[in-house]
């Protein structure tokens, strides 16, 4: 069972609420096929990834980013040759992602329902914040939330400036999400709690190598079972 002191849940937003990554895989695979000529699709995928990486601290996680970086991808791998009607088609690869429906995931709806009376949640999540504002108004689960945090990154020090700002102590706070890199290990570094929720797909920056079976928090297949352990 998780600790009995626990008085705020947070939820990741992409991944555990709603359908997100799947997103992406479909724009790099569209990406992939307009950029077919000029290199393999492996090629692509590696360079279009490569580039996300060196941008995320210039324009952070979510999809404006990740247009930005298929374009920088597209100039370098066709030197500069790539015309402007491929352009244009990247960009309304964006904003296809942009429009994509909210898919709430199994069970979340019955899990906020069930631990809305007896604990504050809140949504802490990565991305841009009104896209994210965006898809939370579109889904309707913004009822449920007292708080949401749209952060930069996902690491101890951010977390503990999240537990300070909602005033209360570490233990007191249990993440939940389907990242271990992000959603986790920093909460079990400072004291907090973690439920991992894995989603089917997963951004190759989020995957983690280190073995983690030793680590003390609780990895569920459905969201639902977490009610078991609160």
């Amino acid at each position: 069972m998780i600790k009995k002191q626990i008085k705020v849940i947070a939820f990741d937003a992409d991944d555990t609420l709603w359908v997100n990554e799947t997103y992406f895989r479909e724009a790099e695979n569209a990406f992939a096929n307009l950029l077919s000529n000029y290199e393999t699709e492996n090629k692509i995928h590696q360079e279009l990834y490569k580039k996300e990486i060196e941008n995320l601290p210039i324009y952070g996680y979510g999809i404006k980013g990740f247009v930005i970086s298929m374009i920088e991808c597209a100039l370098e791998l066709s030197n500069n040759t790539i015309n402007q009607k491929t352009i244009s088609k990247i960009i309304n690869i964006g904003k296809e992602m942009l429009q994509k429906p909210v898919i709430i995931l199994d069970g979340v709806i019955d899990v906020l329902n069930s631990l809305k009376r007896d604990y504050k949640l809140i949504v802490a999540t990565k991305g841009d914040l009104l896209d994210q504002e965006r898809k939370l108004e579109k889904s309707g689960l913004i009822k449920y939330f007292h708080h949401v945090e749209v952060m930069s990154e996902k690491k101890e020090n951010d977390y503990t400036k999240l537990i300070n700002h909602l005033d209360i102590q570490a233990s007191e706070f249990l993440m939940i999400g389907n990242s271990l890199k992000s959603d986790v290990l920093p909460l079990l570094n400072i004291g907090a709690s973690a439920i991992h929720i894995p989603f089917h797909t997963t951004w190759e920056h989020e995957k983690v190598t280190q073995d983690t079976t030793n680590l003390n928090y609780k990895s569920y297949t459905k969201i639902t079972d977490i009610l078991n352990s609160l």
